[in-house]
C-alpha cells in the first residue's frame, strides 16, 4: 500500500512542479501569489485522495475488516477454558459435593464433617496402565467412611463407596441421617434420579449412564443408615 501512494505523491508532485515552472514565469507579477495558492490546492487534493482509498495490499480487504478479523476470539477460549471447572455434578455423581472444583479437593469433605475423623492413604495399581500408581483415601468417623479414589494422571478425586450411620455428614439439599422418610422422599424429587421404595429402604438409581446407587435404610420410619456406591472406570 505505501509503495502504491508514494509513487501516486511523486508523479503528482513531477506533474505540478512541471505546470507550475512554465505557467508561473510567464504571468505578470501581480498573479503570481495568487496561482502559487492554487498549484499548492492541486497537490494536497491529489495526496489526499491517494492515502484514502481504505484498502491494503492483502487482497484489497478494507482495513476495518482486516482488522477485525485479525483480533482473537477471546470470548470463546474464556468460555472454552471455564466449561470444565464450572460443571455440576448430578446427585448420583456426588452425593455430598455439587461443585466440580470443590469436589477435587480433601479439604471439601474435611469440611463436611461434624465429627472427629482419621485419613488413610493407600497406594494402588492404575487398572489401565500397570506403570502408574494411583491413590485411594479413606476417611473415617465414628462407624462412618468415605473412599476416594484419586488417579494420578488427571488431578481427580472420585468418590467410590461412602457409608454413613450418623448424623456427622450431612449430603446435599440437607440429607441425613435421622431425617423421616416422607421428608426424604420430598427432598429426592428435587432431583433427576429412578426412586424406589420400600418400609425398610429407600433407592435412588441412575435414569441412564454408569451405574450408581445411593440407599437409604429405614427404622421405624427415619433414615438409620447412608450407603453410596459409585462408579470408576
Amino acid at each position: 500500500m505505501f509503495s502504491y501512494v508514494r509513487g501516486i505523491i511523486s508523479a503528482s508532485f513531477s506533474s505540478v512542479v512541471t505546470m507550475f515552472y512554465f505557467f508561473y514565469n510567464s504571468l505578470p507579477g501581480k498573479y503570481m501569489l495568487r496561482v502559487r495558492l492554487v498549484a499548492l490546492l492541486f497537490f494536497f487534493s491529489t495526496v489526499s485522495g491517494a492515502c484514502s482509498t481504505g484498502t491494503t495490499e492483502h487482497g484489497d480487504i478494507p482495513v476495518e475488516d482486516e482488522m477485525r478479523n485479525s483480533r482473537p476470539d477471546t470470548a470463546a477460549a474464556k468460555r472454552k477454558a471455564l466449561a470444565p471447572a464450572n460443571r455440576t455434578i448430578d446427585l448420583l455423581g456426588n452425593p455430598f459435593l455439587a461443585d466440580y472444583r470443590q469436589s477435587r479437593s480433601l479439604n471439601a469433605y474435611f469440611a463436611r464433617i461434624n465429627a472427629d475423623f482419621t485419613l488413610e492413604a493407600e497406594p494402588i495399581e492404575n487398572t489401565h496402565r500397570a506403570s502408574v500408581t494411583d491413590t485411594i483415601y479413606i476417611i473415617r468417623f465414628g462407624d462412618s467412611m468415605i473412599e476416594l479414589y484419586a488417579p494420578t494422571q488427571t488431578g481427580d478425586l472420585l468418590l467410590q463407596v461412602a457409608d454413613i450411620h450418623s448424623n456427622g455428614i450431612v449430603l446435599r439439599n440437607n440429607m441425613k441421617v435421622g431425617m423421616s422418610q416422607p421428608e426424604l422422599m420430598n427432598k429426592l424429587k428435587n432431583f433427576d434420579v429412578r426412586i424406589m421404595q420400600t418400609n425398610s429402604e429407600v433407592v435412588a438409581t441412575s435414569m441412564e449412564g454408569a451405574p450408581a446407587s445411593l440407599r437409604f435404610y429405614l427404622k421405624n420410619g427415619k433414615v438409620k443408615r447412608i450407603r453410596y456406591e459409585g462408579y470408576v472406570d
